[in-house]
């Protein structure tokens, strides 16, 4: 058996949280390895709109402007949101988030998967990512002081002073730490497609609340909007099963009509939706950032932002001990990335979760409740401006 290849830091999964880690690591100066099962994406442009979309916040572009990547995103088809309506009844009563009110030049930008992958993967230094190799039953050693080592299904192997678990919810570095999770099925699935609007869009995303689910419609680039329906997993099938302009009435009928007249959609996604949550982030020599660690409901479109923060937090602390010439990857220090992170992604799950819960729930008057309060929310300006303030920093 050959000998492992020695680094630094070893980051398992290279979706977009990963590739940022592996980026924003590197340019800190860490030897880095990022591991990834599947193939490097393809760095060609796609005549087509990638059907998953990012709701990308102020925090997480100044993430990508500090790597020096965002004016590459952003020339690769990043549509700034504008302002925000959010309903259930009657979009005439909606409550309305405006870019200006916030001091902001937007509440955030939609970017498509693909163009965030491409970007990140174009910026990771050479040698640094191994693809088309998983990973084999890792094993963390019970001596804390010694690198952990990662036999890869090509027979290769590495060896690392901190290994970062990114490969999303079904973590296998997050469950050889040791580390439980909570969390639960909301029964639910979301259908994604991009779909024509007669009425231009000017920034502006759309989100209905209905007692199946929140619907939303964000601007794209190239004038059509984004669709992202969270509704049970019968209706998801049934919508999924409809032809295209079936499925454009049936829509536009959801959304009163609020974006106009609705056609040509583009081939349905879906995925099911759930809520995890790990009880740590860290262990001796590891770490979970993004999806390993926390998973939550789209209907604030913060998951991708929850991660790509860890990722900022993280880096930061591990290269503010490596500055200090202190053990960067002793547990003391990954536990501050722990504490600072924990607190705010909890937060976020728990608000995501009990808006779900709450405009689902269905019994006399309950609806018309919430509405008033979406009416008396929009009508209180110095709340409102402080509401759009907080989305233009983490919507």
């Amino acid at each position: 058996m050959s000998a492992p290849e020695p680094c630094e830091i070893a980051i398992i999964g290279g979706g977009i949280v990963g590739s940022a880690a592996a980026c924003a690591l590197s340019r800190a100066g860490f030897d880095v390895r990022l591991v990834e099962r599947g193939a490097a994406p393809a760095m060609t442009d796609a005549v087509d709109y990638d059907p998953r979309v990012y709701a990308i916040s102020a925090g997480s572009n100044a993430l990508l402007e500090d790597l020096g990547l965002w004016d590459t995103i952003a020339a690769g088809r990043a549509e700034p949101i504008q302002r925000m309506q959010v309903w259930d009844r009657d979009p005439a009563r909606s409550l309305r988030f405006d870019a200006a009110d916030a001091g902001a030049p937007s509440l955030g930008w939609i970017v498509e998967h693909r163009v965030l992958v491409r970007t990140l993967w174009a910026a990771l230094p050479a040698g640094c990512a191994r693809t088309g190799v998983g990973l084999q039953t890792p094993r963390f050693d019970p001596d804390p002081a010694l690198p952990v080592r990662l036999e890869l299904s090509d027979g290769s192997s590495l060896s690392a002073q901190l290994v970062i678990g990114a490969e999303g919810a079904d973590s296998s570095i997050r469950e050889a730490a040791g580390i439980d999770a909570a969390g639960w099925s909301y029964a639910s699935t979301a259908v994604v497609c991009h779909i024509a609007c007669s009425e231009p869009h000017r920034g502006a995303a759309l989100q209905r609340f209905l007692p199946s689910g929140p619907v939303a419609l964000l601007p794209l680039a190239d004038g059509r909007r984004s669709l992202v329906w969270s509704t049970t997993e019968a209706d998801a099938q049934a919508l999924l099963a409809l032809d295209d302009a079936t499925f454009a009435e049936h829509l536009q009928e959801a959304m009163q009509s609020a974006a106009g007249d609705l056609s040509a959609p583009t081939r349905r996604l879906s995925f099911p939706l759930r809520l995890l949550h790990a009880q740590r982030y860290v262990a001796p020599r590891c770490a979970l950032v993004g999806d390993s660690a926390h998973v939550i409901h789209p209907l604030a479109g913060q998951g991708l932002n929850l991660g790509l923060a860890d990722v900022a937090q993280l880096c930061a602390d591990l290269d503010t001990a490596k500055r200090a010439k202190r053990d960067w990857s002793a547990l003391r220090t990954l536990q501050r990335y722990e504490r600072t992170r924990q607190a705010e992604n909890l937060e976020m799950l728990a608000l995501t979760d009990a808006l779900g819960r709450a405009f689902s729930l269905d019994f006399p008057g309950w609806r018309r409740l919430l509405s008033l309060g979406l009416r008396a929310v929009d009508r209180m300006a110095p709340l409102k401006n402080g509401l759009a303030a907080r989305a233009a920093r983490s919507a």
